[in-house]
């Protein structure tokens, strides 16, 4: 009995640390989630689908791409891939953070992938950073709180942003670039962080200039992959001569 309710606690008390770690992120992306709402009835969605697009998709960078496609009336299959192409970095992230939680069953894993977002993967690698394992309540006091307020967030931009006749005029499409740019200085300590960066940047505006967007996002992810494997290797083969 005892071992229960100290296994209780445990839960409730990682619970509770990973809601402390997720307030900072609700309030950086809180802006952005109103952008969304905002902009989605602009794109003539209704306040009942833009909360069911943040609910079931929750991904922003994808329903902000999703937005333009869907005006646009394209074939469904290009929106698939389109959105494929902005969240392929998803598969990085799960695979980063599948080996930290390949001991927990399955279904616990595949409700951590659904909530395996930008900010969820930042905070869970820093938490490893730290010398702390990845615990099941821990991820998801982080996790349920940015997908609440996420949805609230979406929510608030649907209705009150119809106050604003037009959204492009407050210049909020800077938010994105400066979020994700603040998720990257947080591995600024990281090995080969300045080379992976540089050649991912390098890669992606290359391939922004040929291919296209949405295409550069994951054509830039994965230059720095390549720098990032090859480096250690002519490292050690510089060692060896």
């Amino acid at each position: 009995m005892s071992t229960y309710v100290h296994s209780e606690t445990s839960l409730r008390s990682d619970f509770l640390d990973g809601m402390r770690a997720g307030v900072p992120v609700v309030v950086a992306s809180a802006p952005f989630g109103i952008l969304f709402g905002a902009l989605a009835i602009d794109n003539g969605f209704t306040v009942f689908q833009t909360v069911l697009m943040s609910a079931t998709i929750f991904a922003g960078a994808s329903q902000m791409v999703g937005l333009d496609l869907f005006g646009q009336k394209v074939a469904p299959w290009l929106i698939v891939f389109s959105i494929f192409a902005v969240n392929f970095r998803h598969v990085l992230y799960s695979a980063a953070i599948g080996r930290r939680i390949r001991h927990w069953p399955t279904a616990k894993k595949v409700i951590a992938f659904f909530f395996l977002v930008d900010p969820q993967y930042a905070e869970s690698e820093r938490r490893i950073a730290n010398g702390k394992d990845i615990g099941f309540g821990w991820y998801m006091g982080l996790g349920s709180l940015v997908y609440v307020f996420w949805i609230l967030d979406s929510l608030v931009g649907a209705v009150f942003g119809q106050m604003i006749s037009n959204t492009e005029m407050l210049g909020l499409d800077f938010l994105l670039p400066i979020y994700f740019l603040g998720l990257v200085m947080g591995f600024r300590n990281r090995p080969l962080f300045l080379p992976v960066v540089l050649a991912s940047a390098l890669g992606s505006v290359v391939a922004y200039q040929t291919v296209g967007s949405p295409w550069h996002v994951s054509i830039g992810a994965l230059v720095g992959i390549a720098v990032a494997v090859l480096a250690p290797v002519k490292a050690s083969v510089a060692r060896r001569q």
